[in-house]
Protein backbone atom coordinates (compact mmCIF):
# COMPACT_ATOMS: atom_id res chain seq x y z
CA UNK A 1 0.00 0.00 0.00
CA UNK A 2 1.34 3.05 -1.03
CA UNK A 3 1.56 6.17 1.88
CA UNK A 4 -1.86 7.39 1.78
CA UNK A 5 -2.93 10.90 1.88
CA UNK A 6 -4.11 11.98 5.19
CA UNK A 7 -6.54 15.28 5.67
CA UNK A 8 -7.33 16.27 9.52
CA UNK A 9 -10.63 18.03 9.83
CA UNK A 10 -11.06 20.57 12.90
CA UNK A 11 -14.33 22.05 13.08
CA UNK A 12 -14.04 25.37 14.78
CA UNK A 13 -16.35 27.99 16.29
CA UNK A 14 -15.07 31.16 18.66
CA UNK A 15 -11.75 28.71 19.39
CA UNK A 16 -9.12 31.18 19.31
CA UNK A 17 -8.49 30.46 22.94
CA UNK A 18 -7.25 26.61 21.88
CA UNK A 19 -5.93 26.77 18.33
CA UNK A 20 -2.03 27.84 19.23
CA UNK A 21 -1.84 24.84 20.82
CA UNK A 22 -3.95 22.37 19.08
CA UNK A 23 -1.97 23.28 15.93
CA UNK A 24 0.70 22.84 16.93
CA UNK A 25 0.12 19.37 18.38
CA UNK A 26 -1.36 18.24 15.74
CA UNK A 27 0.82 19.55 13.12
CA UNK A 28 3.72 17.35 15.33
CA UNK A 29 1.34 14.25 15.03
CA UNK A 30 0.92 14.31 11.21
CA UNK A 31 4.92 15.55 10.55
CA UNK A 32 5.66 12.48 12.36
CA UNK A 33 4.13 10.39 10.34
CA UNK A 34 5.13 11.88 7.15
CA UNK A 35 8.33 11.46 8.14
CA UNK A 36 8.18 7.94 9.56
CA UNK A 37 6.25 7.08 5.37
CA UNK A 38 3.08 6.55 7.26
CA UNK A 39 1.54 8.97 5.32
CA UNK A 40 1.56 10.82 2.30
CA UNK A 41 4.11 14.22 2.28
CA UNK A 42 1.28 15.89 0.71
CA UNK A 43 -0.88 15.46 3.87
CA UNK A 44 -2.68 18.13 5.80
CA UNK A 45 -4.83 19.78 8.42
CA UNK A 46 -7.83 21.24 7.47
CA UNK A 47 -9.55 23.67 10.00
CA UNK A 48 -13.10 24.77 9.30
CA UNK A 49 -14.40 28.01 10.79
CA UNK A 50 -17.88 27.42 11.20
CA UNK A 51 -18.63 31.47 11.23
CA UNK A 52 -16.79 32.38 14.25
CA UNK A 53 -17.48 35.65 16.25
CA UNK A 54 -13.61 35.77 17.38
CA UNK A 55 -10.09 35.62 16.02
CA UNK A 56 -10.30 32.45 15.01
CA UNK A 57 -10.21 33.10 11.27
CA UNK A 58 -7.38 35.71 11.55
CA UNK A 59 -5.29 32.65 13.72
CA UNK A 60 -6.31 30.05 11.17
CA UNK A 61 -4.49 32.89 8.36
CA UNK A 62 -1.35 33.30 10.61
CA UNK A 63 -1.08 29.51 11.21
CA UNK A 64 -0.86 29.33 7.87
CA UNK A 65 2.12 30.95 6.99
CA UNK A 66 3.42 29.27 10.47
CA UNK A 67 2.97 25.40 9.19
CA UNK A 68 3.36 24.07 6.17
CA UNK A 69 0.58 21.61 6.78
CA UNK A 70 -2.10 24.32 7.95
CA UNK A 71 -5.12 25.14 5.26
CA UNK A 72 -8.45 26.46 6.09
CA UNK A 73 -11.83 26.73 5.11
CA UNK A 74 -13.93 29.49 5.91
CA UNK A 75 -18.40 29.74 5.93
CA UNK A 76 -19.80 32.61 5.36
CA UNK A 77 -21.97 32.38 8.58
CA UNK A 78 -22.55 29.79 11.57
CA UNK A 79 -24.11 26.31 9.86
CA UNK A 80 -23.05 24.18 12.64
CA UNK A 81 -20.43 21.34 13.61
CA UNK A 82 -22.35 19.00 11.64
CA UNK A 83 -22.31 20.94 8.45
CA UNK A 84 -18.28 22.09 9.11
CA UNK A 85 -17.48 18.51 8.95
CA UNK A 86 -19.40 17.48 5.94
CA UNK A 87 -18.17 20.57 4.22
CA UNK A 88 -14.18 19.30 5.46
CA UNK A 89 -15.06 16.14 3.90
CA UNK A 90 -16.49 17.43 0.68
CA UNK A 91 -13.79 19.26 0.10
CA UNK A 92 -11.15 17.03 1.18
CA UNK A 93 -12.52 13.63 -0.78
CA UNK A 94 -11.14 14.36 -4.11
CA UNK A 95 -7.61 14.44 -2.84
CA UNK A 96 -7.40 12.71 0.69
CA UNK A 97 -7.11 8.69 1.02
CA UNK A 98 -8.71 9.12 4.34
CA UNK A 99 -9.72 12.53 6.25
CA UNK A 100 -9.56 11.76 10.38
CA UNK A 101 -12.33 14.51 12.01
CA UNK A 102 -11.31 15.74 15.65
CA UNK A 103 -12.92 18.83 17.53
CA UNK A 104 -10.44 21.73 17.93
CA UNK A 105 -10.42 21.58 21.97
CA UNK A 106 -8.39 18.08 21.65
CA UNK A 107 -10.33 16.31 24.56
CA UNK A 108 -10.44 13.66 21.49
CA UNK A 109 -6.63 12.39 22.33
CA UNK A 110 -5.20 13.19 19.22
CA UNK A 111 -2.39 10.63 19.95
CA UNK A 112 -4.03 7.79 19.18
CA UNK A 113 -4.26 9.10 15.62
CA UNK A 114 -1.16 7.06 14.10
CA UNK A 115 -3.01 4.06 15.56
CA UNK A 116 -5.62 4.86 13.64
CA UNK A 117 -3.89 5.31 10.16
CA UNK A 118 -2.52 1.94 11.24
CA UNK A 119 -5.98 -0.04 11.38
CA UNK A 120 -6.59 2.04 8.12
CA UNK A 121 -3.49 0.13 6.57
CA UNK A 122 -4.81 -3.14 8.10
CA UNK A 123 -7.86 -2.80 6.47
CA UNK A 124 -10.59 -0.66 7.89
CA UNK A 125 -12.48 1.72 6.51
CA UNK A 126 -13.89 3.47 9.07
CA UNK A 127 -11.70 3.93 12.40
CA UNK A 128 -14.27 5.01 15.45
CA UNK A 129 -12.75 7.01 18.24
CA UNK A 130 -14.75 5.56 21.34
CA UNK A 131 -13.75 6.60 25.00
CA UNK A 132 -12.74 4.48 27.51
CA UNK A 133 -14.93 6.16 30.46
CA UNK A 134 -16.78 8.56 31.64
CA UNK A 135 -15.21 9.96 34.80
CA UNK A 136 -13.91 13.39 33.38
CA UNK A 137 -17.92 13.91 33.45
CA UNK A 138 -20.44 14.99 36.00
CA UNK A 139 -22.62 12.35 37.51
CA UNK A 140 -26.05 14.50 35.39
CA UNK A 141 -23.90 14.03 32.15
CA UNK A 142 -22.96 10.47 32.40
CA UNK A 143 -26.20 9.21 33.92
CA UNK A 144 -28.14 11.61 30.70
CA UNK A 145 -25.91 9.95 28.45
CA UNK A 146 -26.33 6.56 29.01
CA UNK A 147 -29.84 7.15 29.03
CA UNK A 148 -29.70 8.72 25.41
CA UNK A 149 -27.75 5.57 24.12
CA UNK A 150 -29.93 3.23 25.70
CA UNK A 151 -33.20 5.23 24.15
CA UNK A 152 -31.40 4.81 21.02
CA UNK A 153 -30.88 1.75 21.20
CA UNK A 154 -34.22 0.41 22.12
CA UNK A 155 -36.08 2.47 19.05
CA UNK A 156 -33.45 1.03 16.69
CA UNK A 157 -30.80 3.37 16.04
CA UNK A 158 -27.15 2.10 15.35
CA UNK A 159 -25.11 4.22 17.78
CA UNK A 160 -21.62 3.06 19.46
CA UNK A 161 -22.13 4.29 22.85
CA UNK A 162 -19.02 7.12 23.95
CA UNK A 163 -18.46 7.88 20.26
CA UNK A 164 -18.68 11.39 19.22
CA UNK A 165 -17.47 12.60 15.94
CA UNK A 166 -13.53 11.69 16.33
CA UNK A 167 -12.90 9.18 13.62
CA UNK A 168 -11.09 8.17 10.48
CA UNK A 169 -13.00 7.45 7.42
CA UNK A 170 -11.13 5.81 3.82
CA UNK A 171 -12.32 7.77 1.01
CA UNK A 172 -14.14 5.27 -0.49
CA UNK A 173 -16.38 5.89 2.97
CA UNK A 174 -16.13 9.42 2.90
CA UNK A 175 -17.79 9.12 -0.61
CA UNK A 176 -20.44 7.11 0.67
CA UNK A 177 -21.02 9.26 3.59
CA UNK A 178 -21.60 12.50 1.06
CA UNK A 179 -24.46 10.56 -1.07
CA UNK A 180 -26.93 11.56 2.04
CA UNK A 181 -27.84 14.69 1.46
CA UNK A 182 -30.25 15.38 4.34
CA UNK A 183 -30.32 18.79 6.12
CA UNK A 184 -30.30 17.72 9.41
CA UNK A 185 -27.54 15.46 9.58
CA UNK A 186 -26.76 13.30 12.90
CA UNK A 187 -23.28 11.39 12.07
CA UNK A 188 -23.09 9.33 14.63
CA UNK A 189 -26.08 7.55 13.70
CA UNK A 190 -25.31 7.83 10.07
CA UNK A 191 -21.94 6.67 10.02
CA UNK A 192 -22.47 3.10 11.40
CA UNK A 193 -25.25 2.61 8.70
CA UNK A 194 -22.48 2.68 5.72
CA UNK A 195 -21.58 -1.31 6.24
CA UNK A 196 -17.34 -0.74 5.36
CA UNK A 197 -15.21 -2.75 7.27
CA UNK A 198 -14.72 -0.66 11.47
CA UNK A 199 -12.85 -1.20 14.00
CA UNK A 200 -12.99 0.62 17.31
CA UNK A 201 -10.46 2.66 19.24
CA UNK A 202 -10.71 2.92 22.69
CA UNK A 203 -9.22 6.08 24.15
CA UNK A 204 -9.00 8.73 27.61
CA UNK A 205 -10.89 11.81 27.13
CA UNK A 206 -8.69 14.97 27.97
CA UNK A 207 -10.07 17.96 30.04
CA UNK A 208 -10.01 20.94 28.20
CA UNK A 209 -7.27 22.83 28.64
CA UNK A 210 -8.80 26.66 27.47
CA UNK A 211 -11.98 28.10 26.21
CA UNK A 212 -15.41 26.85 26.98
CA UNK A 213 -17.78 23.82 25.40
CA UNK A 214 -19.65 24.70 22.61
CA UNK A 215 -22.12 22.23 24.01
CA UNK A 216 -23.89 23.47 26.80
CA UNK A 217 -27.10 21.31 28.31
CA UNK A 218 -29.29 23.20 25.90
CA UNK A 219 -27.51 22.30 22.67
CA UNK A 220 -27.17 18.83 23.96
CA UNK A 221 -30.76 18.12 24.60
CA UNK A 222 -31.22 19.54 20.88
CA UNK A 223 -29.26 17.66 19.33
CA UNK A 224 -29.97 14.55 21.01
CA UNK A 225 -33.50 15.02 20.04
CA UNK A 226 -32.58 16.20 16.77
CA UNK A 227 -30.46 12.39 16.68
CA UNK A 228 -33.93 10.76 17.46
CA UNK A 229 -36.19 12.56 14.87
CA UNK A 230 -33.99 11.85 12.20
CA UNK A 231 -33.61 8.19 12.78
CA UNK A 232 -37.08 7.04 14.18
CA UNK A 233 -40.85 8.21 14.37
CA UNK A 234 -41.08 6.37 17.57
CA UNK A 235 -41.96 9.96 19.34
CA UNK A 236 -45.48 9.56 17.58
CA UNK A 237 -45.50 5.84 18.32
CA UNK A 238 -45.43 6.84 21.85
CA UNK A 239 -47.99 9.31 21.32
CA UNK A 240 -50.02 7.24 19.93
CA UNK A 241 -49.78 4.78 22.87
CA UNK A 242 -50.68 7.58 25.55
CA UNK A 243 -53.81 8.55 23.42
CA UNK A 244 -54.67 4.85 23.28
CA UNK A 245 -54.42 4.60 27.39
CA UNK A 246 -55.56 7.74 27.69
CA UNK A 247 -59.11 7.10 25.50
CA UNK A 248 -59.18 3.94 27.30
CA UNK A 249 -59.02 5.70 30.85
CA UNK A 250 -61.55 8.03 29.36
CA UNK A 251 -64.45 5.31 29.06
CA UNK A 252 -63.48 3.62 31.94
CA UNK A 253 -64.35 6.93 34.09
CA UNK A 254 -67.38 7.46 31.53
CA UNK A 255 -69.02 3.85 32.62
CA UNK A 256 -67.68 5.07 35.99
CA UNK A 257 -69.78 8.20 36.04
CA UNK A 258 -72.99 6.51 34.46
CA UNK A 259 -73.05 4.12 37.35
CA UNK A 260 -72.99 6.72 39.42
CA UNK A 261 -75.66 8.82 38.10
CA UNK A 262 -77.95 5.53 38.52
CA UNK A 263 -77.04 4.92 41.75
CA UNK A 264 -78.03 9.11 42.47
CA UNK A 265 -74.54 9.11 44.14
CA UNK A 266 -72.52 11.75 41.83
CA UNK A 267 -71.15 14.35 43.08
CA UNK A 268 -69.77 17.17 41.50
CA UNK A 269 -65.53 17.36 41.38
CA UNK A 270 -64.42 20.42 40.58
CA UNK A 271 -60.26 19.45 41.14
CA UNK A 272 -60.36 16.13 39.08
CA UNK A 273 -62.34 18.15 36.08
CA UNK A 274 -59.61 20.62 35.81
CA UNK A 275 -56.39 18.44 36.29
CA UNK A 276 -57.80 15.94 33.74
CA UNK A 277 -58.45 19.00 31.44
CA UNK A 278 -54.81 20.08 32.33
CA UNK A 279 -53.35 16.70 31.56
CA UNK A 280 -55.43 16.42 28.46
CA UNK A 281 -54.71 19.85 27.32
CA UNK A 282 -50.81 19.39 28.05
CA UNK A 283 -50.84 15.70 25.93
CA UNK A 284 -52.19 17.55 23.04
CA UNK A 285 -49.24 20.09 23.29
CA UNK A 286 -46.92 17.77 23.21
CA UNK A 287 -48.35 15.78 20.43
CA UNK A 288 -48.40 18.70 18.29
CA UNK A 289 -45.12 19.67 19.14
CA UNK A 290 -43.25 16.17 18.26
CA UNK A 291 -45.41 15.89 15.01
CA UNK A 292 -44.84 19.74 14.19
CA UNK A 293 -41.12 18.91 14.44
CA UNK A 294 -41.05 15.80 11.80
CA UNK A 295 -42.98 18.27 9.83
CA UNK A 296 -40.24 21.15 10.24
CA UNK A 297 -37.84 18.65 9.24
CA UNK A 298 -39.61 17.33 6.18
CA UNK A 299 -40.14 21.36 5.51
CA UNK A 300 -36.51 21.73 5.43
CA UNK A 301 -35.73 19.16 3.56
CA UNK A 302 -37.93 19.32 0.48
CA UNK A 303 -36.83 23.18 0.01
CA UNK A 304 -33.01 21.32 -1.09
CA UNK A 305 -31.37 24.89 0.18
CA UNK A 306 -27.77 23.99 0.33
CA UNK A 307 -26.09 23.44 4.20
CA UNK A 308 -23.63 25.40 4.31
CA UNK A 309 -21.67 28.10 1.93
CA UNK A 310 -18.09 28.69 1.93
CA UNK A 311 -17.22 32.21 1.86
CA UNK A 312 -12.56 30.72 1.43
CA UNK A 313 -11.50 27.75 0.84
CA UNK A 314 -7.65 27.84 1.34
CA UNK A 315 -7.46 23.84 1.05
CA UNK A 316 -8.66 23.46 -2.68
CA UNK A 317 -6.05 26.07 -3.80
CA UNK A 318 -3.14 24.18 -2.41
CA UNK A 319 -4.40 21.17 -4.76
CA UNK A 320 -4.02 20.31 -7.95
CA UNK A 321 -6.32 22.76 -10.66
CA UNK A 322 -8.40 19.89 -11.79
CA UNK A 323 -9.64 19.51 -8.12
CA UNK A 324 -10.07 23.18 -7.63
CA UNK A 325 -12.86 23.31 -10.33
CA UNK A 326 -14.57 19.95 -9.00
CA UNK A 327 -14.99 21.62 -5.67
CA UNK A 328 -17.90 24.36 -6.19
CA UNK A 329 -20.77 22.03 -4.91
CA UNK A 330 -20.98 22.78 -1.51
CA UNK A 331 -23.94 20.29 -0.64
Amino acid sequence: MQNPRLTIIVPCYNEEAVLPKSAHILDGILTDLIQHKQVNAASKLLFVDDGSQDKTWKLIKSLEKQYSTVTGLKFSRNFGHQNALMAGMQVASPTAEIVITIDADLQDDPQVIPEMVARYRAGSDIVLGVRNDRSSDSLFKRWTADGFYRLMKRIGVQLVPNHADFRLLSQRAVQALLTYEETNLFLRGIVPRLGFPTTKLYYHRQPRFAGVSKYPLRKMVAFAFDGITSFSIAPIKVILLFGMVISGGSLMMMLYALIQGLLGTATSGWSSLMTSLWFLGGMQLIGISIVGEYVGKIFAEVKHRPRYIIETDDYTATQQPAIVNSQRVHG
